[in-house]
């Protein structure tokens, strides 16, 4: 079986959600699967980890616009492969009749919050996954909650979704040292202990609610944003000043992976109101380095956490203030947390999502 990826985002060098998603997810299908042949196409050179396999070529699209609709729409139409792989919401209208597709899903945020949302790109997100949600031969969601919003929302029958959750890197995410942890803190002058939030500095993300909450909060830390600035970040960044916590804030803007396990093993708490979740890799990533989590009761965050971590209403500053409290306070509750979160992410790994994709790649091609 011949099998089209899709890796226009492994060689992005600041990953987010998607790129690190397509990245060891690609980096776990080439080490467990030698049997197929494996089509890469690129925007870019390959990263190294890939050039090493025997059954992997590279098509490399220099397009700098229209990448998927003009370039990758023309190979999988002139030269198919047996099935093309789509890591993330979107895929070529045009293409070779009977191509067998599948596309991942990571979440419909764009649906369910419009008003968080840009133009124009709250309308390709929409209407692209859309497209997908009808005419893509299958669909791998990352969560149970995307696989309710894509039958409810989008009308997708329950057996063209797959559930494969994600993982997280071993190489990277581990209880670190205290030595690690002093590099970090001084690497970024975090002088003051600390609660940490990783992710894009965007509205769904409900970052003002939590630095309202934080200036609430009667407690004795800093707060520390790591993420790059996203859509409509603006009033974001001056909420610290709004709230009165100007000198209490932190935003350490995009962090490199390799510093993340530091940052998350120095902090009090890793706290993630988010609004609206696909999966929450910053949840799991969080509790495979020691440090206990404070979510969101609501959308996928549940079936990343388990019973490992504190979650609060994100609609309501007081549920947010009452939990960032008890999560500091409660040395009893982070110390139980701790322990439970270590062993819930021992539940998700990339091998074990790399395992169940490539089953669906199978079950697709045989049908």
């Amino acid at each position: 079986m011949k099998i089209g990826f899709d890796a226009s985002r492994v060689s992005i060098r600041q990953k987010t959600g998607t790129e690190n998603y397509s990245y060891n997810l690609l980096k776990e299908l080439l080490k467990i699967d030698r049997k197929n042949d494996y089509l890469l196409y690129l925007r870019e050179d390959p990263p190294d980890f890939v050039k090493s396999f025997k059954n992997v070529s590279f098509k490399k699209i220099p397009l700098p616009r229209l990448w998927t609709q003009a370039g990758l729409a023309s190979e999988v139409t002139f030269n198919p492969p047996d099935i093309l792989f789509v890591p993330a919401h979107t895929m070529p209208l045009i293409h070779r009749p009977g191509l067998k597709t599948i596309v991942t899903i990571h979440d419909l945020g764009a649906e369910f919050l419009k008003e968080y949302h840009q133009f124009p790109q709250k309308l390709y997100l929409n209407r692209s996954t859309e497209y997908v949600a009808k005419f893509a031969t299958h669909l791998i969601a990352v969560s149970q909650a995307t696989k309710k919003d894509l039958i409810s929302k989008l009308s997708v029958p329950e057996g063209r979704i797959t559930v494969v959750y994600e993982g997280w890197d071993r190489d990277l995410f581990h209880q670190p040292s205290a030595e690690e942890v002093t590099a970090i803190r001084g690497k970024y002058r975090l002088g003051n202990d600390y609660l940490i939030f990783v992710g894009t500095i965007q509205p769904r993300k409900n970052l003002e609610r939590l630095i309202e909450s934080f200036a609430q909060a009667k407690i004795g830390l800093d707060l520390v944003l790591a993420g790059k600035p996203g859509w409509l970040s603006e009033s974001i960044y001056g909420a610290p000043k709004r709230f009165g916590v100007q000198d209490r804030v932190k935003f350490l803007g995009h962090v490199p992976n390799e510093d993340l396990a530091g940052l998350y093993g120095g902090a009090k708490a890793m706290v993630f109101p988010s609004l609206y979740e696909g999966f929450g890799l910053p949840v799991l990533e969080a509790m495979a380095c020691g440090t206990v989590v404070l979510t969101s009761q609501t959308t996928s965050l549940p079936e990343v956490g388990g019973e490992a971590v504190l979650y609060v209403d994100p609609n309501k500053v007081d549920s947010i203030t009452n939990g960032i409290e008890g999560i500091v306070i409660n040395s009893k509750l982070r110390d139980r947390l701790l322990v439970k979160g270590i062993k819930q992410s021992q539940k998700f790994s990339w091998e074990k999502a790399a395992a169940e994709t490539l089953q669906v790649f199978e079950k697709v091609y045989e049908s």
